[in-house]
């Protein structure tokens, strides 16, 4: 038993000091220098994250709420070619699926305009929570002050919303939307 253990231990040894070897470097003298190493930044300014895009709600040109978006599917190029709509339902539940052209549904970086009671506006600064970042002491027991930003629709990465010319009843009367296996 004790041999056992010790030929798996030598082993396990050789197999590391083997790995370990391998790793070393040899130096040598007849190859020329590596190239410096460039490091390059891309920005894409004014380009949305399609991990943004789902749950962005549709509205339709009288700026009703119509569903939000699910899903965007695009062919084998990459082009985005069809936009997954969920229409109805709560929380998920009850949901009815429609596939739209993508090419149909204009995206806005503006909040949607509301014409009813002034009270009752759900996207009223008073409403709807401001996207903010807080700087600072928060409690208060630091020196600093605490400063707060908004966030402005160019740099949030996603449109406000989309319009798309339906109503919800014309939406939920498209054929539904099955993904084939």
């Amino acid at each position: 038993m004790l041999m056992k253990s010790i030929a798996a231990g030598l082993a396990g040894t050789a197999l590391l000091a083997t790995v370990a070897f391998a790793q070393n470097p040899t130096a040598t003298t007849d190859k020329a220098p590596a190239a410096a190493a460039t490091t390059t930044t891309t920005t894409a300014s004014g380009q949305w994250r399609t991990s943004k895009m789902d749950g962005i709600k549709v509205y339709n040109d009288a700026n009703e709420n119509i569903g939000s978006i699910n899903d965007l599917l695009m062919d084998k190029s990459g082009n985005i070619k069809i936009a997954v709509i969920g229409v109805g339902g709560f929380l998920g539940l009850g949901e009815h699926l429609v596939a739209v052209p993508f090419e149909k549904l204009k995206f806005v970086n503006e909040a949607v305009a509301y014409t009813g009671a002034a009270g009752n506006n759900p996207n009223s600064a008073a409403n709807r929570p401001a996207a903010t970042t807080t700087t600072g002491a928060a409690t208060g027991t630091d020196n600093k002050p605490a400063t707060t930003t908004t966030a402005t629709s160019a740099s949030k990465w996603y449109p406000d919303h989309a319009v798309f010319n339906a109503s919800k009843d014309e939406l939920k009367n498209m054929p539904e939307f099955k993904y084939s296996e």
